[in-house]
C-alpha cells in the first residue's frame, strides 16, 4: 500500500458529513420498504436489498445502521427506528444458542443504545438503562456458553457449524463477551460454577491467536516469514483429543490463502480487544484464571500487529482495497496487482469493499493503541478510510439501497450478483459493509473533535490529535 500524503482525521470530516447524508436518507427509505416477514436484509441484488437464508447475523446492522446515522446527524426519526426495532425484534437474538454472532447483532443495537444514554445523546432513563445492559449480560454468557475446551487450558466459541470449528469472525463478536464481564456478569454452569467472562474473551483471543494465525514460525510448509500475518478462516478439531488437524474454509478460495475478510475480523477484533483489556485494571485479572495483564496485552498486540502488517504488505492494492481472497485464482491475470490501484469492474476477480472498511478500523485503533509507534498504522487505516469515502466504492445514487458499493458475501457459494455486462460481482452492498463503513465514518469523525468512539463506553479516552 502506499500512502501519498500524511492525513488528519479532520481532512475526512467533509466526507464524512456527506456518508451519514447519503446513509441516512437510505437508511430510512430502506426501513419504510423492508417487510419483517422478508427476515433480515443481507445484501443488494441489482441494487435492491434481499435476503439471504443462512443465519441472520445482519438483523442488527440494519437497526444499528440508523443508530449510527442518528449519533452523527441528531435525526430523531432515525434514533426512532433504531430503538422500536430493537425492543421489537432484537429479543430473540439475545438468547440464540446456535450462533457465534452475538457480538455483531447485540452489540450494534442494545451496546449502540446504552452507550448513546450514556454519552447523554439520549436522555437517561435509569430502567431503559438496565434494560438494555440486561440484554448484554445475557447475550455475552449465551455467547460464552458455546465452548469447545482442548488441552493445555486452551478453548473457544465454537462456530455455527459445530463444536469442532473454531472462525477468525468470532475475534470480532468476542466483544460481547468483554462488555458483559464489565457490567459484573457471569456465566453459571453445572452446580453453579461461576465462569469468568474475561477469561473466556482471553482464551479465546489466545487459541484463535495460535491457531487461526500464523506468524512466519514454520507451523507448516506454507507458515514462511513473508507470510507472517496470514490467517484461516477457520480451524478443525478432533473434539475428543482436542487435537488441531487442520486450516480449513468456508469461504475464503483455500485453507492455505488469505479470505480478506476474515484477515480483517482479525486486525479489528484484535486491535479492540487489546484497547479494551489495556483499559482494565490489574486486579481483574486474577479472577479470569488464564493470564495476567501484561501477557493478554502482549498477545493482542502481537496479533494485531502481524495480521495489520499482512493487510498493508500483502493483501492489499496501492490504494489500500483488498481482493476478496490474496490466492483467488485469477489474480495473476491482473499483474503486479499489489502495485496497482484496484479495479472493481476487471474482468477476473472482485474486490471486497466491507473487507476494506473493517481493516480500516482496524488499522486506526492499533495505531491509536499503540500511541507514537502506531502513526504508520493510524495513516494507512485513514488513507483507507479517504478512499472508500469516494466513488466508486461511496454509492452516491440514491436509487441504489446499498451505502458502500462493491462488498462480496460468499463468492465460493456463487450467492454474489454479477451485473449481465460483467463476468464477477461487483457494483452491490452488504448490510455488514454499510454498517462498518459507517462505525469507521463515526471513529474518525471522534477522533478529529478529540473524543473517542469504543464498544465498551466508559472506558477511559485514548484519542489523539
Amino acid at each position: 500500500m502506499k500512502i501519498a500524503a500524511k492525513l488528519a482525521p479532520s481532512d475526512l470530516t467533509p466526507a464524512v458529513q456527506q456518508l451519514f447524508e447519503l446513509a441516512s436518507a437510505k437508511t430510512a427509505l430502506l426501513e419504510r420498504r423492508w417487510q419483517v416477514a422478508d427476515g433480515a436484509p443481507v445484501f443488494t441484488v441489482a441494487g435492491k436489498y434481499t435476503a439471504r437464508g443462512w443465519t441472520q447475523w445482519t438483523q442488527g446492522f440494519q437497526f444499528g445502521n440508523a443508530l449510527l446515522c442518528f449519533d452523527a446527524t441528531g435525526d430523531l426519526g432515525l434514533l426512532k427506528i433504531g430503538r422500536d426495532a430493537t425492543v421489537a425484534r432484537m429479543a430473540e437474538h439475545l438468547t440464540h444458542t446456535g450462533v457465534h454472532d452475538h457480538g455483531f447483532n447485540n452489540l450494534s443495537t442494545y451496546g449502540q443504545l446504552r452507550r448513546l444514554m450514556l454519552e447523554g445523546k439520549i436522555p437517561l432513563n435509569p430502567w431503559e438503562l438496565r434494560y438494555y445492559e440486561l440484554a448484554l449480560k445475557v447475550s455475552g454468557a449465551v455467547q460464552a456458553a458455546r465452548w469447545t475446551s482442548l488441552p493445555e487450558g486452551q478453548g473457544y466459541i465454537y462456530s455455527f457449524n459445530g463444536p469442532h470449528s473454531l472462525f477468525i469472525d468470532t475475534m470480532r463478536t468476542l466483544r460481547v463477551c468483554g462488555v458483559a464481564h464489565m457490567l459484573g456478569h457471569a456465566l453459571l454452569g453445572e452446580q453453579d460454577t461461576r465462569i469468568n467472562l474475561l477469561g473466556r474473551l482471553l482464551t479465546h483471543a489466545a487459541t484463535t491467536a495460535r491457531w487461526n494465525l500464523y506468524y512466519g514460525e514454520g507451523r507448516d510448509a506454507y507458515d514462511t516469514p513473508e507470510l507472517s500475518g496470514r490467517t484461516s478462516h477457520e480451524v478443525i478439531f478432533n473434539t475428543v483429543s482436542g487435537t488441531f488437524r487442520c486450516p480449513s474454509s468456508q469461504q475464503g478460495y483455500s485453507p492455505f490463502s488469505t479470505w480478506t475478510r476474515g484477515l480483517a475480523w482479525a486486525m479489528l477484533g484484535f486491535a479492540e480487544e487489546l484497547e479494551f483489556v489495556s483499559s482494565l485494571p490489574e486486579s481483574e485479572f486474577g479472577h479470569a484464571g488464564v493470564m495476567g495483564k501484561s501477557a493478554a496485552v502482549s498477545m493482542l498486540a502481537k496479533a494485531a500487529q502481524a495480521t495489520c502488517d499482512f493487510y498493508l504488505g500483502k493483501a492489499s492494492t496501492s490504494d489500500g482495497i483488498c481482493y476478496w481472497d490474496t490466492g483467488a485464482p485469477n489474480l495473476y491475470r491482473l499483474g503486479e496487482w499489489r502495485d496497482s490501484i484496484a479495479d472493481p469492474h476487471n474482468p477476473y476477480e472482485p474486490v471486497d469493499s466491507s473487507a476494506s472498511a473493517i481493516a480500516a478500523q482496524g488499522l486506526i485503533r492499533l495505531g491509536v493503541a499503540l500511541g507514537a509507534r502506531g502513526d504508520g498504522y493510524l495513516q494507512a487505516g485513514l488513507a483507507v478510510t479517504r478512499r472508500l469515502l469516494e466513488e466508486p466504492y461511496l454509492s452516491t445514487d440514491p436509487r441504489h439501497e446499498g451505502i458502500l458499493l462493491h462488498s462480496i458475501y460468499h463468492r465460493p457459494n456463487g450467492w454474489d450478483y454479477i451485473p449481465p455486462n460483467l463476468h464477477v460481482p461487483a457494483g452491490e452492498s452488504s448490510m455488514w459493509g454499510d454498517y462498518h463503513l459507517l462505525e469507521l465514518g463515526l471513529l474518525v469523525a471522534r477522533i478529529s473533535e478529540g473524543r473517542y468512539y469504543s464498544f465498551f463506553s466508559g472506558s477511559p479516552e485514548r484519542a489523539r490529535a
